[in-house]
């Protein structure tokens, strides 16, 4: 199986050049096996090969092929829940070193920009959209939390006129500006880093899947390839396709669910018209439960996301859904072409907090960020190198977030969609 092309999208059309890598055959040994080369995978790779390991790194298909390559290129600071929800689950101390962490991840994701020069159009500047007074109630909480129990001071509260200023749509009331939140080419990062992970020493195989893995005290991943079939035997073992996890091994695949969600692009509007659109220039996103976020490229098209599907099912009329959404919020867009439009998994958990662990002694795994993976992927990538080499407190402090299988069995994806319609119709009121 010939790695494939990345689906259609604007992403994959304004990409960075891309090298190939080869299809695995025959059998390998390495110290760390690395299973799927999105954002957790490639950083993985990179940072265990920075501390001198043999790192062989192995993709279904290309680099940056799933949900790193086609997101919507947003990164937010914090978690979903509040930290005082999370405080309530392990403790204020506990607490207080994932808010510390999840800063990291911004500093790490800056320096690997820097560092390895990768041209992914990274800004700062995102902005928070209420659309509802009681959101607002929420948004000032949640400023309120950030800057007295973590000193927090990149975020400011939009009153009706200063959002407007900001974003030029009259259907939110306020809102909240992060500038330590931002955006970027969600591929364009994917592809820099594997070109990264490969200059480090990391032995990176496209088109090749893994169809089992042993997690016992020798791990191993079997693989198959238009070259036949391979094992990679190591000492260690890192599990990191996210939502394309599928079933390798079902009991951390159980308390992950893969929710589809989807993105247009308009085509080129000018600069000015772009401009007036988004004066601002900053990331959005509007905070209602199931939402919807958008963004203009560097070439003045606007990238609009939301759209979710938690069946597994797309809509065969997917495009002509978004872009009416997109004219609630931008009517005098009514005249502008659609040029693409995609979609791609991303993995929840019921917590919407991301699932760090481990299977026996030598296998870890991290996954289920819940749309907050552009940045938590680098940090997660560090974490599970640091405990590789024996320092696990901090791997072990997400370790001991609480996550639950989704209910349901063979039901639970109609059981998700069925909650996901109470919490649109929330939304709604």
């Amino acid at each position: 199986m010939a790695p494939r092309h990345h689906p259609r999208s604007w992403y994959s059309e304004t990409a960075l050049p891309q090298p190939d890598h080869p299809p695995l055959a025959g059998d390998l040994r390495c110290d760390v096996c690395v299973v799927g080369s999105g954002y957790t995978g490639l950083s993985t790779a990179l940072h265990l090969a920075e501390r001198g390991y043999d790192v062989v790194l192995l993709e279904a298909e290309r680099i940056g092929w799933g949900a790193s390559g086609r997101n919507g290129g947003q990164i937010v600071t914090a978690f979903n829940p509040s930290m005082g929800t999370m405080a309530g689950w392990v403790g204020q101390d506990d607490a207080r070193l994932l808010w510390d962490m999840g800063e990291e991840s911004k500093r790490i994701l800056i320096d690997r920009v820097e560092r390895h020069a990768i041209d992914c159009d990274l800004r700062w500047g995102y902005v928070m959209a209420a659309l509802k007074n009681r959101q607002m109630t929420g948004l000032r909480d949640m400023e309120a939390e950030w800057r007295d129990a973590h000193g927090y001071r990149d975020a400011r509260v939009l009153d009706r006129s200063e959002i407007r200023s900001m974003v030029a749509c009259d259907r939110y009331v306020g809102g909240l500006f992060d500038g330590g939140s931002g955006q970027l080419h969600p591929l364009n990062y994917a592809i820099g880093l594997g070109r990264a992970a490969a200059e480090a020493g990391v032995r990176i195989f496209e088109g090749t899947r893994v169809e089992r893995v042993d997690t016992g005290s020798h791990p191993a991943a079997h693989t198959t390839s238009r070259e036949g079939a391979g094992i990679v035997r190591a000492k260690h073992l890192v599990l990191a396709g996210n939502a394309y996890l599928g079933r390798l091994v079902p009991e951390i695949a159980a308390k992950i669910m893969p929710v589809a969600t989807y993105m247009i692009a308009t085509e080129p509007l000018g600069a000015e018209r772009a401009t007036a659109l988004i004066p601002s220039g900053h990331a959005v996103a509007d905070v209602n439960f199931v939402l919807n976020y958008y963004r203009l490229s560097p070439d003045h098209r606007m990238l609009f996301g939301g759209g979710v599907s938690y069946s597994g099912l797309d809509r065969p009329d997917l495009q002509r859904i978004l872009r009416r959404t997109m004219l609630r919020y931008f009517p005098r867009l009514a005249d502008a072409r659609i040029d693409h439009c995609w979609g791609g998994h991303v993995a929840i958990t019921l917590n919407r907090t991301p699932h760090f662990g481990r299977i026996g002694a030598n296998t870890w795994f991290a996954h289920g960020y819940s749309g907050h993976g552009v940045a938590l992927t680098g940090l997660a990538g560090k974490l599970i190198a640091e405990a590789i080499s024996g320092m696990e407190e901090r791997f072990d402090v997400f370790a001991r977030l609480p996550h639950q299988g989704f209910p349901g069995g063979l039901a639970r994806k109609p059981l998700l969609v069925l909650a996901m319609a109470w919490f649109r119709l929330r939304d709604l009121l």
